[in-house]
């Protein structure tokens, strides 16, 4: 019998205290390092996108890698390589902030999930990280304020 394997995660991450290390010029160039990464780790980036303090990512995993091995593999090799492919990261003491979100995405997510991360630098003009990720949260469950599941 063959296996079959379908899991469709929208991961997000910020940088080091939400700080705007990530300009356009940066941005053009880790959106396919990232890509890159997951390839070689039997992902595939169906989406990338972000604005200069956070980076969203929808990723099909392989059933041999977990979210939390995925997010070590991405965030470790990309602050490697900004930190070497940009001198003045590295001087600023570029790093990702710790810890990320992961959201189950259902086949018929998809379209829309691309859509919202492709529209980031429009979306981000009324609304902060944090409200994102607190609307997020909500919508998964998850309290922001108090750290609990509902």
């Amino acid at each position: 019998m063959h296996s079959f394997n379908s899991c469709l995660m929208h991961c997000v991450f910020s940088t080091k205290e939400r700080r705007p290390w990530l300009t356009a010029a940066i941005r053009e160039r880790l959106w396919p390092y990232l890509g890159g990464i997951a390839r070689e780790n039997d992902m595939k980036a169906v989406a990338i996108g972000g604005v200069a303090d956070h980076v969203h990512l929808l990723l099909s995993l392989p059933a041999t890698l977990s979210v939390s091995k995925a997010m070590q593999l991405l965030k470790g090799n990309s602050s490697k390589w900004l930190r070497e492919t940009f001198p003045e990261l590295r001087q600023d003491g570029f790093a990702w902030q710790e810890g990320f979100g992961g959201f189950s995405i259902g086949v018929s997510g998809v379209e829309d999930t691309i859509h919202y991360i492709r529209a980031q630098e429009e979306h981000h003009r009324t609304r902060s990280f944090r409200v994102e990720l607190e609307v997020f949260l909500k919508k998964h469950g998850f309290d922001y304020l108090t750290g609990m599941l509902d």
